[in-house]
């Protein structure tokens, strides 16, 4: 500003301030505050904490005295508690974070008849040019603005629980820090036990699965005066755009819910039984990981052989035939921590299945069962021509003739003829091409268990 020029009046500041014909009669600060954000949920008040840069110049010559750029280090003062100097501790009043303002303070309210240190002469108007980059209290709580919430919203975060979310951290000022979408990955911790600053710990909790909520962290609930590292000044605010993905507790069961329940149902799946289901299985969040629907037919698997996850086999047990459920399965139960073929460490599952076949099985190890009782005495009963001999052609039709009767169960999922095949070896000790009578009596008292 030139000093040469007289105003009569100075509009747009924050005092409206009557200037004769120099600066020295000046009677009280003049903010001009020529750059202010469309949005600003907070001012500068009284024993706020702010953080700041600013140039500082002589009003006479415009020479700059001080500035913050050059130090490479935002000022950190408190506001009306003469830590500043009056003028500046009037000026910052009312404020706003990314506000630019001009503040001009004359000598009473600056540094007086006598300057300091040699750098500030005698009766210097100042002006400072100021940005605004945060504003704190040592009242200060965590702040939460909930964007969006799931209409249903089963249970919340709570301490000791699992979290997976995704983020983005910025400063009160909008300058980014970090982000878990830059790195394409979920940020993953446990709430309550000291992994997190003191303000997320407490900013995550009550929170469903989807739901998106702003958090404001106070510097003294993040990482206080010395920061961190390169990316979190001293004394900074921070505030974090979460989304959660899922979360569970350690103790978590698998949850199952029946959707949908044929009116007859007379048989339920169980350990050893072969069964044809489809799927979905997704994450908590909606995202479809795979699905049976991707193949030509119904998945199968034996309960009970450790062919699926043990999350998925206790889902898939107790079902009847057209039965559909929806089965959430904790990560302790399902890929655990490291996660498998495209699905995230520490994931929570949510399968959609239905069961569309079932045929019970027999117990491992067991390549037949009966049903029923045994036929007392067996060899006779399986001499279906009575010539005191068994070739294969007639052992393989009476254990068929068992099972097409409900007498006996051959295990499922494997060929009926090969099956049989190696029962009918197992019983002819000689290897002659037929069962006698001995042979099946030496076999029936060492493997009676498997017989039946």
């Amino acid at each position: 500003m030139d000093p040469g020029v007289c105003f009569s009046q100075l509009l747009l500041f924050l005092h409206l301030v009557t200037v004769n014909c120099s600066p020295g009669a000046l009677l009280d600060v003049v903010v001009d505050r020529y750059d202010i954000p469309k949005v600003c949920p907070r001012e500068v008040q009284t024993e706020d904490f702010i953080r700041y840069h600013f140039n500082g110049t002589f009003f006479e010559d415009g020479k700059k005295f001080d500035s913050s750029y050059d130090r490479g280090k935002a000022l950190i003062s408190q506001v009306g508690l003469g830590r500043l100097i009056t003028g500046m501790d009037r000026g910052l009043q009312g404020m706003c974070v990314n506000e630019r303002r001009r503040i001009i303070v004359p000598p009473h309210l600056a540094y007086g008849s006598i300057g300091t240190g040699g750098i500030i002469p005698p009766d210097a108007v100042l002006v400072y040019d100021v940005l605004l980059l945060d504003i704190w209290s040592t009242k200060d709580e965590v702040e939460i603005r909930t964007l969006s919430k799931p209409a249903s919203c089963r249970r919340t975060t709570e301490a000791s629980d699992f979290v997976r979310y995704r983020y983005n951290g910025t400063l009160l000022s909008g300058e980014p820090f970090d982000s878990s979408y830059s790195r394409n990955a979920t940020y993953d911790t446990y709430l309550g036990q000291g992994d997190l600053i003191k303000g997320m710990d407490e900013g995550l909790l009550g929170m469903c699965v989807g739901e998106r909520r702003v958090i404001i962290v106070p510097p003294f609930l993040a990482y206080g005066e010395n920061g961190y590292g390169n990316f979190i000044p001293g004394s900074a605010v921070l505030v974090f755009d979460i989304h959660i993905i899922d979360f569970h507790n350690p103790e978590d069961p698998v949850e199952i819910r029946v959707t949908h329940k044929p009116q007859e149902c007379n048989m339920t799946s169980e350990a050893d039984d072969l069964i044809q289901y489809r799927y979905n299985c997704s994450l908590m969040d909606g995202t479809l990981l795979y699905t049976s629907d991707q193949y030509d037919s119904p998945s199968f698997t034996t309960l009970g052989a450790n062919k699926v996850i043990l999350g998925l086999e206790e889902g898939l047990r107790g079902m009847c035939v057209g039965e559909r459920r929806e089965v959430v399965v904790p990560p302790h139960f399902g890929h655990g921590e490291n996660g498998a073929g495209g699905v995230p460490r520490s994931a929570v599952l949510l399968f959609e299945l239905e069961l569309v076949k079932l045929q019970k099985g027999v117990p491992e190890g067991y390549m037949f069962v009966w049903l029923e009782e045994t036929p007392d005495p067996l060899f006779p009963a399986m001499d279906l021509n009575g010539d005191k001999q068994v070739p294969l052609e007639e052992f393989a039709l009476f254990i068929r003739l068992q099972v097409q009767e409900g007498k006996g169960r051959l295990r499922p999922g494997i060929d009926a003829d090969s099956i049989i095949k190696d029962m009918f070896d197992n019983q002819d000790g000689n290897k002659d091409g037929k069962i006698v009578e001995d042979e099946l009596t030496v076999k029936e008292d060492e493997d009676t268990e498997e017989l039946h």
